[in-house]
């Protein structure tokens, strides 16, 4: 009789996943905000506000999910190089759980990467690998981790199957708990992002799994291959361009976008982004970064909608992460003016949102 065994010790798999669940555990979950809005429109405004993890973006969650994942696949184990192809926040997350669990975490990003962004992934321990083209970053991340024997975590092929989108304090779970005593606790929609599509799906098939009547909204940036890969159906749809949006967009439809549970797809333009970042910041009285401008130039669209038709309820949105990582770029009118954007025309559509409840963008 022959034996193999191949499998890694389990103390230190024990030992990791009781870190990861302190971590959670010693986490409160994040708020949920009323946005300011005119009350005779009777339609409500929530902002699920995911900058308070300890990493400062919605991509804590993924990073934890994806970590918890990848430890009980048996991929991660003791002395595990972790790497990841990431310029932004989940870079920043993954390197604060590889750092709670003594792991060597590489992030491989565009050399054209931001410093505030690098600095931030430096902080929490990682290390910074860059390549001249954005579309490389996968083939290197996944060229680093077996050179040296670790683990590409490739966020953007397990984000949706890496977190249990029937509950367990999923975002979506989490948003309808909280909801549940407002005046209208069943959304008529809920507005998010696609980064690598890991929320929208979760949301998306949480919503039928509990057989609310919600609508699930996606809006994408500028240069985003989601929005193509939605209208004409194809998952191999691409555009070969970065987005200016940080943690949303992508130049190829990612393996973890499921358009199939998603009702309504919006496009957004990167100038109506960066306004409608720069106009709840001033009503919110704190800095929202440029994703969150994202997701309420489409939740203002749709409000018009409701409004227009005479339908009251609730529209929820995430506050993806703070705007002060940001105050180099979508607060920064030199870079703004650098890019070519000029804000005046969607600041006018908002206002004009606002005081009358009429839609022109």
């Amino acid at each position: 009789m022959k034996f193999c065994d191949h499998a890694a010790p389990r103390d230190w798999v024990d030992n990791a996943v009781r870190l990861i669940d302190a971590d959670a555990q010693r986490s409160a979950d994040t708020h949920l905000l009323r946005y300011p809005l005119p009350t005779e429109w009777n339609v409500q405004l929530y902002l699920k506000d995911e900058s308070t993890h300890i990493t400062g973006s919605l991509k804590h969650r993924l990073a934890r999910s994806l970590f918890l994942y990848a430890i009980c696949n048996g991929w991660v184990t003791e002395g595990t190089t972790v790497v990841e192809a990431s310029s932004g926040s989940t870079a920043v997350s993954e390197a604060y759980f590889a750092k709670l669990l003594g792991l060597d975490f590489v992030a491989v990003m565009p050399a054209s990467t931001s410093p505030q962004k690098i600095a931030l992934i430096e902080a929490q321990g990682g290390r910074c690998h860059f390549v001249r083209r954005p579309p490389d970053m996968y083939t290197e991340a996944a060229r680093l981790a077996a050179e040296c024997g670790g683990h590409y975590m490739d966020q953007f092929t397990h984000a949706e199957r890496a977190t249990d989108w029937r509950g367990n304090n999923n975002i979506a779970e989490s948003i309808f708990q909280q909801m549940a005593l407002e005046n209208d606790p069943v959304p008529e929609w809920i507005v998010v992002g696609a980064g690598t599509g890991g929320t929208s799906a979760t949301i998306g098939r949480y919503i039928r799994y509990r057989r609310h009547a919600t609508k699930l909204a996606v809006v994408d940036p500028e240069n985003s291959a989601f929005f193509g890969g939605y209208e004409t159906g194809d998952a191999a749809y691409q555009t070969g361009m970065p987005s200016r949006i940080e943690g949303i967009g992508r130049p190829r439809v990612e393996p973890s976008f499921v358009g199939q549970v998603v009702d309504r797809m919006l496009e957004v333009p990167d100038a109506a982004s960066i306004a409608a970042a720069r106009f709840a910041s001033t009503r919110l009285g704190r800095r929202v970064g440029g994703s969150t401008g994202t997701n309420l130039w489409g939740v203002f669209a749709l409000i018009a909608e409701m409004i227009a038709e005479g339908r009251s309820g609730s529209v929820v949105t995430l506050l993806c992460d703070g705007g002060d990582r940001y105050a180099g770029t979508y607060f920064d009118d030199a870079w703004v003016a650098s890019q070519g954007l000029n804000l005046a025309g969607p600041t006018a559509i908002l206002e004009k949102f606002l005081a009358t409840g009429v839609w022109d963008g």
